[in-house]
């Protein structure tokens, strides 16, 4: 959920339409919402080649868990690029 968020905010400041002076702010604090709620609750990374490095040298349950860390983002992604393409997107455009 945090990914299709993450994506929505980065697809909304960088549309034509969109305010592009102040993307990075938007983008920047975003992430750090995204941090801040969710370290305390998963320990998530955001960024599955982040998740890989320490899930090898942790090994055991880390490993068996490093499959949601991959999976999530991209589904995520691709649920936000979805939205965006069929909701988004058309309503601005119309």
């Amino acid at each position: 959920m945090l990914t299709f968020l993450f994506l929505l905010v980065i697809f909304k400041t960088t549309a034509k339409w969109g305010n592009s002076s102040m993307a990075g702010l938007a983008i920047g604090f975003t992430l750090v919402l995204i941090h801040l709620v969710a370290i305390p609750i998963t320990g998530t990374s955001v960024n599955p080649a982040r998740s890989f490095g320490p899930a090898v040298f942790a090994g055991g349950l880390a490993m068996q868990q490093l499959w949601l860390f991959i999976v999530a983002p991209i589904l995520g992604g691709v649920l936000a690029a979805l939205v965006w393409k069929g909701v988004f997107e058309d309503a601005v455009v119309a």
